[in-house]
């Protein structure tokens, strides 16, 4: 019995998920999945779950695991304004390496998460090769993921990525804050642009109020285009951090992401402690500042929405703040003494 309508069959193709065309994509990249993998995995991609063997991964005393998921958000629109997939994948990974960071831990392994509201195989390879790239530098394998078509949820050429991070810190050496005391220094790290957080307000301001072309080179932004100014790949700070962890000179670590610095530095503040931060200590790079300028944003709303130029602060002793310094500047970062830590209740002040 039917309704009278169309009685052709309908095939998961013709509903418009391609499945051949996911497996295809993701074959796509199998090279450079592969180019991530490190001691303590266990089995390449395929398989319904991802084995790592954390005795492979290096002689530990008293492990703990950390992990932390995250997405890129709507940088991936412009993205895909520019045509341009191959820095994202970097931004996912790299943030969650900051993000496990903090707490002292270093990487092992990587899955993302990648949804498409239609297949693109040189969108997703893009994307892949952006998450290897980024893997092999922080020393993490991408061990596997999930990509799905949905075109119920997802326009043709939209796309969403998401990525979870599975590190290791000994327990002796898990980085929580809690010796943080008044009179500690704050070093802060330069940012390489807005990394992954604020891009819905500054695309307002570029796009909407400006009515810049992604392609555009305005005076303000010394000559650099709006797409490489926006898409500028979100740095890793393990290499430089990993040095004072095992110099014993890190008291708190905090990851400037959404919230900016006034919903960041709390959590990882000690009752009885706040900070109190010097603006004046460094100038914003002119992004933020052709930001802040053209969409008249408040200031305090600028300093809470993106890192104006700060990606990573960190808090050390103010008799180590020196040593600290120096050992940042031999591994190429310029640190600033940003503020320092007072008496108070988790808040943060501005001088």
């Amino acid at each position: 019995m039917t309704d009278g309508g169309d009685t052709k069959a309908i095939t998961y193709r013709n509903a418009g998920v391609d499945i051949d065309a996911k497996y295809a994509a993701v074959r796509g990249a199998k090279a450079a999945i592969d180019s991530t993998r490190t001691p303590g995995v266990l089995q390449g991609i395929g398989s319904f779950g991802s084995l790592f063997r954390l005795a492979d991964a290096g002689k530990f005393r008293d492990p703990v695991l950390v992990a932390s998921t995250d997405g890129v958000g709507t940088k991936l629109a412009v993205a895909g304004m520019a045509g341009r997939h191959d820095t994202v994948g970097q931004d996912i990974v790299n943030h969650c390496v900051n993000d496990i960071l903090v707490m002292g831990a270093r990487p092992l392994f990587f899955l993302d998460y990648v949804a498409m509201g239609r297949m693109d195989g040189a969108v997703v390879k893009s994307v892949i090769e952006g998450l290897a790239k980024a893997c092999r530098e922080n020393g993490c394998a991408l061990v596997g993921g999930e990509t799905a078509e949905m075109p119920d949820l997802y326009k043709a050429g939209d796309y969403d990525l998401e990525g979870t991070i599975v590190g290791v810190v000994e327990h002796d050496s898990i980085v929580d804050g809690s010796s943080v005391k008044p009179g500690d220094r704050l070093l802060g790290l330069r940012s390489s642009g807005l990394h992954t957080n604020g891009y819905t307000l500054a695309r307002r301001i570029l796009f909407d109020r400006a009515k810049l072309a992604v392609d555009a080179k305005p005076t303000e932004l010394g000559g650099t285009t709006v797409a490489d100014a926006l898409l500028a790949v979100h740095r890793s700070y393990l290499r430089p951090i990993r040095l004072l962890l095992e110099a014993r000179l890190v008291r708190a670590l905090c990851h400037v992401t959404g919230g900016g610095f006034a919903d960041n530095l709390p959590r990882v503040l000690p009752a009885g402690t706040a900070v109190r931060l010097v603006r004046s200590s460094w100038t914003p790079p002119l992004l933020f500042r052709f930001l802040v300028e053209k969409g008249r944003v408040p200031v305090d709303d600028a300093y809470r929405t993106w890192n104006m130029g700060i990606g990573m602060i960190v808090a050390v002793r103010a008799a180590e703040a020196a040593r600290a310094a120096e050992l940042l500047r031999e591994q190429g970062e310029d640190p600033v003494v940003i503020g320092e830590v007072i008496a108070g209740d988790r808040t943060v002040d501005w001088a």
